[in-house]
């Protein structure tokens, strides 16, 4: 009943959280975060952050749907640059920070600093996707922060678990370290790139047998996460990239029989998903701060000092040294990035000191932080306990905390005014692209044509009606060809601004009028469904 308790507090509390956040005008996360603290201070049900579960049950499709949607051209357009801060950054951040810690803090020692470097060393894709919500933050580079917030997971956990492992045993191998890293990141790869793959192709064999439905297929989505992430999990993998490499694999993949009514159905569901999972982790983190908080002036104590205060001054000189080593290392990246591409004949938007301070601030830590600290052993093998692990949880939480509140006070004035270079191909590109589709619906008409006229006995009766409506459809193919043609862009914008002005006020139009009829002359309810349907796929193809 407890367990029921504690969902059904967090479905309400991130639904309050939305409406709060939009009234307040504060950012989702800060908000989601108060919310969890007042469950948890007014004694309502609340969750224990079990590190394990936490990972099983929010990672993996979060993970997955983010890799899936990302632009594959993004991925391979900035493949270098996120490497650079997926993995580069990470492992310099465990170093420098880990000595800085260490320094800071000389009561924690220096294999369990590491620990605490790699789980602060991340950035969490759900906090910078929460973050830059609210922020015109260009295409570009939030497709950046998201590929890495996507694979630099793996790597930070990776090294806390190495550092973790040292401070138990007090010994620490490097070749050990780097094949077992080869290990969990190239088996967590494989296995979700390869099981997605299967699952793909056995969708695509059994779809002209009878047994395709598109529930089935979504259910099929929504458990591959789970099942690429214990597999490898279970054979001592990474269970995170495995799951972003099932998403990417997603996105890669056309083996998937999708019909377009499953592909509309399956968007709503993982938004729903995406929803609440997001928000629920916010608030699983606020229900962990007031306890964490009472613990501290027993925790201060282990550092030699006994104000509280003085953990929250070493938190913010943690967050200042990690903001000044991205921003050093984002800026090296984006240099070698705009290197790169001149070479070879492109541009690149990502140039500037204000870029590079957006890129920086905007690389928050989220719950992810919080559950991998979580993860420290308690006790050594001796039986005494892990030194300064709570010390560890205290620190983790409270970076966690700034860094999403400097992110949130700094990025608006940051971004004011800001002016992002335009990306000159991406229209043109669409508009051919939208031409060759339509080019290719008419010569398909015109080949089935074609086919039918050479057929040995054509119908009299159904000829001219085929004609007909072939005829429509080719004048609006036809349309379609002439509205993206490359002359006349600016002309073509304000006519399809005209266009969803007018189009919107008739479809509404049509909408009441379809329900007053209904509601006077009682027509099948069904079909009156089916036509209020109808007329919100056509609302919503003008984006609303």
């Amino acid at each position: 009943m407890e367990a029921t308790s504690v969902a059904g507090l967090l479905l309400l509390a991130v639904l309050v959280s939305g409406y709060l956040a939009r009234k307040l005008r504060l950012p989702l996360p800060l908000v989601q975060m108060a919310l969890g603290a007042l469950i948890h201070s007014l004694g309502l049900a609340t969750g224990v952050l079990d590190p394990a579960l936490f990972f099983l049950l929010f990672l993996p499709p979060l993970l997955f749907i983010d890799g899936w949607r990302i632009p594959q051209d993004a991925l391979r357009r900035d493949a270098g640059t996120i490497l650079t801060l997926a993995l580069g950054l990470v492992l310099a951040t465990v170093l420098g920070m880990g000595w800085f810690i260490h320094w800071l803090i000389p009561s924690m020692p220096l294999a369990v600093a590491f620990a605490l470097a790699g789980v602060i060393a991340p950035t969490d894709p759900i906090a910078v996707s929460a973050v830059t919500a609210r922020h015109p933050v260009p295409s570009r580079l939030m497709h950046l922060l998201q590929g890495e917030a996507l694979l630099n997971d793996a790597s930070g956990l990776v090294c806390m678990r190495f550092a973790a492992a040292a401070a138990l045993t007090g010994a620490f191998s490097l070749t050990g370290a780097l094949l077992s890293f080869a290990w969990v990141a190239a088996g967590g790869l494989l296995i979700g790139a390869g099981v997605t793959w299967g699952v793909a192709r056995i969708a695509a064999h059994t779809s002209g047998q009878g047994t395709q439905g598109g529930g089935s297929q979504i259910l099929a989505t929504l458990l591959l996460p789970f099942g690429v992430y214990l597999l490898a999990e279970r054979l001592h993998c990474s269970g995170i990239l495995a799951a972003v490499a099932a998403g990417l694999t997603m996105n890669l993949t056309d083996a998937w029989p999708w019909r377009a009514a499953t592909r509309l159905q399956r968007t709503a569901v993982w938004d729903t998903v995406q929803l609440v999972t997001n928000g629920a982790i916010f608030v699983l983190l606020g229900q962990q701060l007031p306890a964490l908080l009472g613990a501290t002036p027993t925790t201060v104590l282990v550092t030699g000092h006994t104000d509280p205060w003085w953990l929250a001054g070493a938190a913010g000189l943690i967050v200042l040294a990690l903001g000044a080593l991205r921003f050093a290392w984002v800026g090296l990246s984006f240099w070698l990035g705009a290197v790169a591409t001149r070479r070879r004949g492109e541009d690149t938007p990502l140039h500037g000191w204000r870029v590079v301070l957006v890129a920086s601030l905007a690389g928050v830590r989220g719950a992810v932080t919080l559950a991998g600290v979580l993860t420290l052993p308690l006790m050594l093998p001796n039986g005494d306990p892990f030194p300064a692990r709570d010390l560890a949880i205290l620190l983790a939480a409270g970076v966690i905390v700034l860094s999403l509140a400097v992110a949130t006070l700094l990025l608006p004035p940051v971004l004011r005014g800001l002016a992002w270079p335009a990306e000159p191909l991406r229209g043109s590109v669409e508009h051919a692209t939208r031409r060759a589709a339509a080019e290719a619906a008419m010569r398909a008409l015109e080949e089935a044509r074609r086919q039918r006229k050479s057929a040995a006995e054509p119908d009299p009766q159904l000829d001219p009606r085929y004609d007909d409506a072939e005829a429509r459809l080719l004048a609006m193919y036809r349309q379609r060809i002439a509205s993206h043609s490359a002359t006349g862009p600016v002309l073509r914008l304000q006519e399809q601004a005209i266009e969803r002005e007018l189009g919107l006020l008739g479809l509404r139009a049509e909408r009441a009028e379809a329900r007053r009829y209904g509601r006077l002359h009682g027509p099948d309810e069904l079909a009156l469904r089916r036509l209020v349907r109808e007329l919100d796929f056509q609302e919503a193809r003008h984006g609303v």
